[in-house]
């Protein structure tokens, strides 16, 4: 899941922009926000959408599973969701490896 964004700290992209840099039309983008869980845009008072470059990022990659990969909205939300799993858990090992090497090195 994304992190909440903080409009003033942030670069904001707005949807016409990201939507001409990944080569897709606006609505594909307000289309992929209901298919994608992950995918929250932030709004302003106004409520317009603006994204994050992390926003891009992930857009980038669900770009490219639909339309490289090919994979239909579920292969393609299916792919991310397990990426998420298997991302989590890999961080915990590799903190807990790491506090046995400090243990074993005697270096906090």
């Amino acid at each position: 899941m994304l992190r909440p964004v903080t409009p003033a700290a942030e670069k904001r992209l707005r949807i016409g922009q990201v939507a001409r840099q990944l080569g897709v039309e606006p609505y594909v983008l307000r289309f992929w926000e209901e298919e994608f869980p992950q995918l929250q845009a932030a709004r302003t008072t106004k409520g317009q959408r603006y994204y994050t470059e992390e926003h891009v990022r992930l857009l980038e990659k669900i770009r490219h599973l639909l339309y490289v990969e090919k994979l239909t909205i579920k292969g393609a939300r299916q792919k991310l969701a397990g990426a998420e799993a298997v991302h989590v858990p890999l961080e915990a090992i590799r903190r807990e490896l790491e506090d046995i090497r400090s243990l074993l090195t005697g270096k906090p």
